[in-house]
């Protein structure tokens, strides 16, 4: 009789082993978001981490345990001064890798004071630090006191959030140049009636593109809302609008704001916020790629530094659009009879650098870059050598930079609605006297002309 029990009992727990087994969770499977609301509260939220931004000082942010609105401990944020070694600001996002369903919820909110009477340059939610955010919102440039103050930051559409990483972020620069403290606390997603009448928008404007090419609508939309009865803005990201074309087949807007042409033609983009009609359209204007591609250069590789060239390897490249490109100004990858190029739309200056890697062109003779212009006459290249010193310092300030432009119009120097090989010698760049360190090249259309679109590729210097 004992040795039947003992059989029983091991069948029995073989059985709830077995059933245990069946609802185990696999290794591929991703775990369905959370609807914790809750961000920070003496200490950060279950699987909360805080990731500094590139750039800001690494460990701003601490935990304070003798600071709070409730509880015991807030975050301690202490904002560098201008001349720091260890970043010039202080920010970073409040992220989680176990998603959060937000759709229950309407704004975050958080309480927050000063060490002295300040501003908070911008707080918001759905940057989760990965550079592939797409419901990225915000307030800027919200007063800091020194007695704690709510916070609210309305979310344009919660029913977007239903999978959402990035919790809560915040940015913070130096007080005339002095650094200050931040204190943050009780960060969490709430649902509350203050909030009211939202007014979303599209920022009205004209978009001169080309077929195949991926136009980034970033910077375009916000919604204005009612909290507490005044009227708070909320910048965000595209994807909280729903887009609608007056030519459906014109193009599609995808949910990280990039509107893709598929065709030439003209587009009118209107939007809602749910089903609130966003004031505001944007006329969209998109002629025909080219055909062919560029000639494939011919210089021997070893006499050749490569910006862009499918040809050569290229050197490093900060960026092909700066932030202090002209707005507006648009730069994207895409390929012409299957060959990569550079494309500028909307157009009056794009800057592309290379500060991190300068470029000793001193053994170079020449710049080439070819150029497609579909309309207009008129386009300007210019080079800037930042000297040996490798900062750039605004001309006549005695600093070492040296830079010069030159311009090319057609029919002289310039062919329209084909490629144009710019083959210049470096002697042209006459004000360029320095070429050891330069850092960048600077691409100019026309407006007077306009010169807005333009196709580049196989960029390099040569000898």
């Amino acid at each position: 009789m004992p040795r039947m029990r003992f059989r029983l009992v091991a069948l029995i727990a073989m059985l709830v082993m077995a059933a245990a087994g069946c609802g185990r969770r696999t290794s591929t499977e991703p775990w369905p978001p959370i609807t914790d609301p809750l961000v920070f509260d003496d200490t950060f939220g279950k699987n909360v981490i805080y990731q500094a931004f590139g750039g800001s000082r690494l460990d701003a942010l601490a935990i304070d345990s003798t600071t709070a609105y409730t509880g015991k401990s807030s975050m301690k944020i202490s904002v560098p001064s201008a001349t720091s070694t260890t970043g010039t600001y202080a920010g970073g996002a409040l992220t989680t890798p176990r998603l959060r369903d937000l759709a229950g919820y309407n704004a975050v909110s958080f309480w927050m004071k000063g060490s002295v009477a300040a501003t908070l340059a911008e707080a918001g939610f759905g940057n989760d630090n990965t550079g592939k955010s797409r419901y990225t919102a915000s307030r800027s440039v919200i007063p800091v006191t020194t007695s704690w103050t709510q916070v609210l930051v309305p979310i344009p559409n919660a029913a977007k959030l239903t999978a959402e990483g990035g919790l809560f972020y915040f940015s913070a620069a130096p007080l005339a140049g002095a650094g200050w403290t931040l204190w943050i606390d009780d960060v969490q997603f709430v649902n509350t009636a203050t909030i009211t009448n939202p007014r979303p928008a599209l920022a009205s404007q004209t978009i001169n593109t080309v077929s195949g090419a991926g136009v980034s609508l970033s910077g375009t939309t916000k919604t204005v809302f009612a909290v507490n009865g005044v009227d708070q803005t909320v910048g965000h990201m595209p994807g909280y609008f729903d887009f609608f074309h007056s030519a459906p087949a014109f193009g599609s807007v995808t949910t990280d704001g990039i509107l893709h042409v598929a065709s030439s033609g003209t587009d009118t983009l209107t939007a809602k916020l749910g089903t609130i009609s966003a004031t505001g359209r944007i006329v969209v204007n998109a002629i025909a790629s080219p055909t062919t591609a560029a000639p494939n250069p011919t210089v021997a590789a070893g006499n050749v530094i490569s910006l862009f060239s499918d040809v050569y390897s290229n050197v490093p490249v900060d960026t092909w659009n700066a932030t202090w490109s002209q707005a507006y100004a648009s730069e994207s990858d895409l390929k012409v009879a299957g060959n990569p190029v550079k494309l500028y739309t909307n157009l009056t200056y794009a800057g592309i650098e290379f500060t991190t890697h300068t470029i000793n062109a001193s053994a170079m003779t020449a710049f080439h870059m070819d150029v497609y212009v579909p309309s207009g006459s008129t386009i300007k290249v210019k080079l800037v050598d930042f000297g040996a010193n490798g900062v750039y310092g605004p001309l006549g300030s005695g600093n070492d930079d040296t830079q010069s432009e030159l311009t090319f119009t057609a029919p002289a120097s310039l062919t329209v609605g084909a490629w144009y090989p710019l083959e210049i010698p470096l002697a042209n760049f006459t004000t360029l006297t320095n070429r050891a360190h330069l850092a960048q090249l600077i691409i100019s259309g026309d407006l007077a002309s306009n010169t807005r679109t333009v196709f580049v590729d196989n960029i390099y210097f040569h000898k």
